[in-house]
């Protein structure tokens, strides 16, 4: 069975959002072993700057290159100026990944700054859901669900309407 993990800074603070992760998770249990790595966010400072903002970026890039390195897989690392994928390309994303081999897939997910380009260097692939601007927690969401219609559309399951 497939193993993905999500590293993610930032834990989900809005009960909706624990709700639908928790449903997701259930859903995925069916067609993948599913880990979710989450890592404390930095506190922002007060003034946001340019340097500070980078030493925040740091700390946190340090944190997820931590995990990265204990997994040997795929690495997607989320960043909007990543590719962006329709939902039956991404499945098939996933499964010719799978297919080559790589029983193990990980998606990286930053804190509220971005991510520093040592994690954006670690990765594979960066990708995107849109070119617009979501707050990270959101994105773990939506991650949770586009992997749930990819692995029904690869089972030949209904996955839209």
């Amino acid at each position: 069975m497939l193993t993905i993990k999500i590293i993610c800074v930032g834990a989900l603070k809005e009960k909706y959002l624990r709700d639908m992760e928790q449903e997701y998770l259930k859903r995925l249990s069916k067609y993948c072993k599913l880990d979710i790595i989450e890592l404390k966010d930095q506190s922002l400072p007060t003034i946001l700057n340019e340097s500070n903002s980078k030493i925040v970026k740091e700390k946190e890039s340090e944190a997820i290159l931590s995990k990265i390195n204990q997994y040997n897989s795929y690495i997607f690392v989320m960043d909007e100026h990543g590719k962006e994928y329709d939902s039956i390309q991404f499945s098939n994303k996933i499964s010719n990944i799978a297919m080559s081999g790589n029983s193990v897939i990980t998606f990286v997910i930053g804190g509220s700054l971005g991510l520093d380009k040592l994690v954006k260097e670690k990765g594979n692939e960066l990708i995107s859901f849109s070119r617009l601007t979501f707050p990270h927690q959101m994105i773990r969401v939506f991650l949770l669900e586009q992997l749930f219609r990819a692995f029904k559309i690869q089972s030949g399951e209904r996955y839209h309407h």
